[in-house]
């Protein structure tokens, strides 16, 4: 059985890839009981894995900063709310690749 570290190892290399790193942010805002931690940490894992590849433009990195510090003083509640709100109209938060 893996130990938590080379899973650990293993997920940042799957983040690497972009369809990869979308459907992982996309199954956590999915997820019926939430925990808004879960969001931060998805988001720190894929900017650390974009770092190690040198994917991560220095913008990317700035507004991963400033979402961080706002999911640390929020809880990250307002984007679960905004995903149940888009439920109950009958939509869903679908995340894509940009066309380049």
């Amino acid at each position: 059985m893996p130990t938590s570290d080379s899973y650990r190892e293993f997920l940042i290399e799957c983040l690497k890839d972009p369809e990869h790193a979308a459907g992982y942010i996309e199954a956590i805002l999915a997820e019926k009981d939430p925990e808004p931690k879960l969001l931060r940490n998805a988001l720190r894992k894929i900017a650390e894995a974009y770092t190690t590849s040198n994917k991560l433009p220095e913008s990317a990195k700035q507004h991963h900063e400033k979402l961080d510090k706002i999911l640390t003083q929020s809880g990250g509640s307002e984007i679960y709310t905004f995903v149940e709100l888009l439920d109950a109209l009958g939509f869903r938060v679908a995340i894509a690749l940009k066309e380049k």
